[in-house]
């Protein structure tokens, strides 16, 4: 099919959907994406939609794999969202980091694309996550100064404080919740000036604990979600193992 408008997604976990499960769905999530993709193509018989996103990949893995994949299939649009697993890491050397970041981006706004890129999330009601606020808060303003340089349009997660609800968030407390994606979506649709029918689903309500019952709680998250993210990282493995793209090639969403 010869799609007039096409919309490429690219980046890792968060754009591939971690987090809104759907078995019927490629890798078993939905997300924000394939949602502001439903909606872009609702009326438009020549869009089509590819989404290159893998979850636990690392800004030079997206940059190395989707970029150049991207700009094969000649976007109209294009969503980018990298270097969160970065931040995560011991050492980084940010600058170096966003300067291949940059490149990327020239890249990808020479196709004549609107481009739109994210900041990332303000983790302080985090007590792990916290601790990375000012690596984040860096990241942000280099690409605040990229999206300026380029012409690209910005989604200012940093910003967003309905994410304060834990609500918003799925069980591994790092990735969002059907609830977090869906109003991901409505954000970013917001940003694209797009009218849209998104309405996010009940979260799911965050109990009050006690001490006793808290401390449980979050021994249950080390040793199903955040021990096995460290041995990931320790074992040089990935999440993203095996994985394909979702959609590798435009389809019709």
């Amino acid at each position: 099919m010869d799609f007039s408008t096409r919309y490429v997604a690219l980046g890792d976990s968060f754009t591939e959907g971690v987090g809104d499960d759907d078995p019927s769905r490629p890798n078993g999530v939905r997300g924000w994406a394939d949602r502001v993709a439903e909606q872009l193509g609702a009326e438009d018989p020549g869009f089509g939609y590819a989404n290159l996103a893998i979850r636990g990949r690392k800004l030079r893995q997206i940059m190395a794999e989707q970029v150049d994949a991207a700009v094969e299939l000649n976007p109209t649009l294009v969503t980018i969202y990298a270097g969160a697993n970065d931040i995560l890491r011991p050492k980084i050397d940010i600058d170096d980091l966003l300067a291949e970041y940059d490149t990327g981006i020239r890249k990808l706004a020479a196709t004549g694309a609107t481009v739109v890129l994210f900041t990332g999330f303000d983790a302080r009601g985090s007590k792990v996550f916290s601790t990375m606020r000012g690596r984040t808060a860096i990241y942000n303003e280099l690409v605040r100064g990229i999206a300026g340089d380029h012409g690209a349009l910005l989604v200012d997660y940093w910003r967003f404080n309905e994410y304060y609800d834990w609500g918003m968030w799925a069980q591994d407390r790092m990735h969002m919740s059907a609830a977090g994606h869906a109003n991901m979506a409505k954000r970013v649709l917001t940003v694209l000036e797009h009218d849209h029918s998104i309405e996010v689903p009940p979260m799911t309500p965050v109990p009050e604990l006690n001490r006793a019952e808290a401390l449980r709680a979050n021994a249950r998250w080390v040793r199903e979600f955040a021990g096995p993210w460290v041995v990931r990282r320790v074992t040089g493995k990935s999440s993203g193992d095996g994985l394909e793209p979702k959609y590798a090639q435009l389809t019709r969403p």
